[in-house]
């Protein structure tokens, strides 16, 4: 059994990484049901908070059924993110995470992200601030370091460990590298060995099926691993990879049924909390993702993307459903 604080989760968890704008209730609602041990927010600006900036305040939502579910924060000022995690405090998730890997320019250049990378005092000074304005477990999710010449994971592990930080998520990716490139996972292996580190340490980076969840398990040790990208529109991978732990087989993918209903789902939530033209127009990048691999499909995407009532859209879920019945999707 893997421990944060209280939170006990199973051996070897599987976890949903925070991702902007696609992390949402609604998203996480469905990876919940088909397998996420533990899952997180959109990241939150420390400083959108402290402004009461509308769209931050809303990524604060979260559900009992998604426990357990950690809020992600984001900033390069320590007052800023004391008092940011005062206000998460208060929705009381199950922990906080704070996040020190968003490779993205305009993150990286207010000081925030992976920019801090740059600076392990700074890192130290910005997590100490906030596990002393919380009672909440705090967890950190953060890279390898900035470039190739400065890997510096080890040292950041040892010393965010030392100040009371309760799991490490490591994306297997330098910043300069973005999202590109070969994820090098032995430099999470090495952390993990490394005999001063108790916390949990969890991978992230290009585990995308079953067998190379279960290569990287053995291969490297981790306590468990953090699925981002390969979740999106296919949140059926976590049972698909725990199944294939239990017993080497595969779970039969899901059908273009199975499919449509996840797409029902995450329209009619995303409606419910966002508001129907809201939830309409920003479910529409994941139509892509959903139904990935079926043939002669861009007709309905089309209208899936440019509809604009809820009537309409679930009339064209059904359509598909009929047309593509019996469909076996490679």
């Amino acid at each position: 059994m893997i421990k944060i604080g209280n939170i006990e989760l199973p051996d070897f968890p599987l976890l949903l990484a925070p991702m902007e704008d696609v992390s949402d209730p609604p998203f996480r609602r469905l990876c919940k049901m088909h397998g996420a041990d533990m899952m997180y927010s959109e990241f939150i600006s420390s400083e959108g908070l402290i402004r009461d900036a509308i769209k931050s305040r809303m990524k604060l939502d979260i559900f009992d059924y998604e426990r357990p579910v950690g809020i992600q924060i984001f900033g390069g000022d320590e007052e800023a993110m004391a008092l940011s995690s005062k206000i998460v405090t208060t929705v009381n998730p199950d922990l906080i995470d704070i996040n020190f890997g968003c490779p993205v320019k305009k993150v990286v250049c207010k000081g925030a992200g992976a920019g801090v990378l740059k600076d392990v005092d700074l890192m130290v000074r910005l997590t100490k601030a906030v596990i002393d304005s919380t009672n909440l477990p705090v967890t950190v999710k953060t890279r390898l370091g900035w470039d190739d010449s400065s890997i510096n994971i080890d040292e950041v592990a040892e010393r965010l460990q030392d100040i009371g930080v309760q799991a490490l998520s490591i994306h297997a990716r330098t910043r300069a590298q973005m999202y590109k490139g070969h994820s090098d996972w032995s430099h999470i292996a090495r952390v993990k060995n490394n005999p001063r580190i108790t916390m949990p340490i969890f991978g992230n980076g290009d585990i995308d099926s079953p067998e190379k969840a279960l290569q990287y398990k053995n291969e490297y040790g981790i306590d468990g691993i953090m699925i981002g990208r390969a979740a999106i529109g296919y949140p059926w991978i976590f049972n698909e990879i725990k199944h294939y732990f239990k017993t080497g087989e595969h779970l039969a993918k899901p059908t273009v049924a199975d499919r449509v209903e996840a797409v029902r789902n995450h329209l009619t939530w995303a409606m419910d909390w966002k508001g129907e033209r809201l939830g309409i127009v920003e479910t529409r990048p994941h139509y892509t993702n959903y139904f990935k691999g079926i043939h002669s499909f861009k007709p309905y995407k089309q209208k899936l993307v440019t509809l604009d009532h809820p009537e309409e859209l679930f009339a064209v879920l059904n359509e598909i459903q009929d047309a593509y019945s019996g469909y076996e999707v490679v």
